[in-house]
């Protein structure tokens, strides 16, 4: 098999158009979740904190780069990111946890359901059974 067949194969399957869908939906909750933190989270932060700016606060390295922009550490914007983090991972966490407790509700559900009656030729033939053993 040729590697263009196989990777046609790949992309053709299923998954990897779940895959895909997954990665789109990620970047757009991500963006959402960005704005969430810097716009809705933050302000009223930084308000309650003496009205500081998150994503103002640097430290200063001195100097400037080539585009005139000065030499800074961003720990403001720095930790907006780590907010953010922690909302997404919040978020994957609570459908992770969703979700098991969704296939362990089935699961339980399965286990709960009598096994289906066997078909009635089975039956027939088990009772022709036991009766030639007593024979």
């Amino acid at each position: 098999m040729g590697i263009l067949s196989e990777f046609r194969e790949f992309a053709i399957k299923g998954n990897m158009i779940d895959m895909a869908i997954g990665i789109i939906m990620g970047a757009a909750f991500g963006t959402v979740i960005t704005s969430l933190v810097s716009d809705i989270i933050m302000p009223p932060i930084g308000q309650m904190l003496g009205g500081v700016d998150f994503s103002s606060i640097a430290i200063p390295l001195g100097g400037v780069d080539a585009k005139g922009v000065p030499n800074q550490i961003g720990i403001g914007k720095f930790l907006n990111n780590v907010i953010s983090f922690l909302v997404v991972a919040w978020a994957v966490f609570m459908l992770v946890k969703a979700v098991n407790k969704a296939k362990s509700m089935v699961a339980k559900q399965q286990a709960a359901a009598p096994p289906p009656a066997p078909p009635r030729s089975e039956v027939l033939l088990e009772e022709i059974r036991n009766a030639l053993v007593k024979r």
